[in-house]
């Protein structure tokens, strides 16, 4: 049974690996880091976890992390990439589901995460996780970046139309929508009950930070430099994201079978039949990811329908994941879950 750290545990991408290791067949996490809660119990802070997890939240402390094989950073950006930098968890494998390792170009880093870029070295050790699209180098790789959670959902509806050459790269438009998970447990007046409820509000307005990332995996599929107005909104739910993708469809072929052809190997994207269109709560809890795809023969454009939990496989999920296919372990180890329903 190999052993994990968590390093930032007390947000909930660390709660959802939590959740998960507790049932996975191969690792256990048998310490979770966090500078602010240190000494402090699991369970006092989280209730839920009190059967289970009757330990408190360590430091940072490099002595920890010698007794594990595998380390979660779900820390803010920023944070993991200058522990690394420092050499904390080196030597081990690692799964980095902040933002500080996705960007490719250090300008870029620095324009749309407001922060100082990693060192290039690090960068460039560094493999995305997207299975669906690095399966084959996540296998091989000690350094994971796990995407981000709009991200996750607009590449795995493009993919398929950006590698066939079959959408105009120019007139690409993503409008999505998540839960207020998604911002995490700082508290602020965009997340506050009585802001969000019973509301729909656009938010970060042509400065989401998911809009490099987007760009960068979609225009190396494409072989073209492409780019995409990408809006996120906020929702009244908890959990979950839906990406309405919408392009020029420049193809004769089938967008229906271009959709199974290019995810009938994937255990966890799901292609919806032609007609049926997924939402949010049919992957409530789950790794998976619902799409669809229609065309408008009025308008010779196509909009295709992703869904994911922006906690699993937005997150912790695809952590798992990949964590699964660096270890040679069957994919869906510890993640064979039912969406939850109603």
């Amino acid at each position: 049974m190999k052993q994990a750290a968590i390093v930032g545990g007390t947000g909930y991408g660390a709660l959802e690996l939590i959740r998960l290791m507790e049932n996975h067949p191969y690792v256990q996490v048998s310490v979770v880091m966090s500078q602010s809660e240190e000494g402090e119990l699991l369970a006092s802070r989280y209730p839920h976890l009190a059967v289970q997890r009757t330990d408190a939240f360590a430091g940072l402390d490099h002595a920890e992390l010698d007794k594990v094989d595998i380390v979660f950073f779900a820390t803010p950006a920023g944070v993991a990439k200058e522990m690394l930098e420092a050499g904390f968890a080196s030597g081990k494998q690692v799964i980095d589901l902040s933002g500080d390792l996705r960007i490719d170009d250090p300008d870029t880093y620095k324009q749309w995460y407001k922060l100082d870029p990693p060192k290039q070295d690090l960068q460039q050790r560094a493999v995305y996780g997207l299975p669906e699209l690095n399966r084959g180098i996540t296998a091989s790789a000690e350094l994971i970046s796990n995407p981000g959670c709009f991200a996750t959902a607009a590449l795995l509806a493009l993919l398929p139309f950006t590698e066939s050459g079959s959408v105009d790269a120019g007139h690409i438009i993503i409008d999505a929508k998540t839960g207020v998970s998604g911002a995490g447990r700082k508290q602020s007046p965009l997340t506050h009950f009585s802001e969000t409820n019973d509301n729909f509000q656009a938010y970060k307005v042509g400065a989401h930070q998911h809009t490099p990332e987007i760009e960068q995996y979609a225009s190396a599929s494409m072989n073209e430099e492409l780019k995409v107005q990408f809006q996120t909104h906020l929702l009244p739910m908890t959990r979950g994201i839906q990406c309405a993708v919408y392009a020029p469809f420049t193809s004769n072929d089938d967008p229906q079978k271009l959709l199974e052809n290019r995810y009938g190997s994937h255990p966890f994207v799901r292609v919806r039949p032609s007609g049926s269109f997924p939402g949010t709560k049919e992957v409530y809890g789950s790794n998976y990811c619902d799409i669809a795809v229609h065309l408008d023969e009025r308008t010779d454009r196509i909009m295709i329908i992703s869904v994911i939990d922006n906690l699993m496989k937005g997150a912790s999920g695809q952590a798992v994941q990949n964590m699964n296919i660096m270890n040679g372990w069957e994919e869906d180890a510890g993640l064979q879950l039912l969406p939850v329903y109603p």
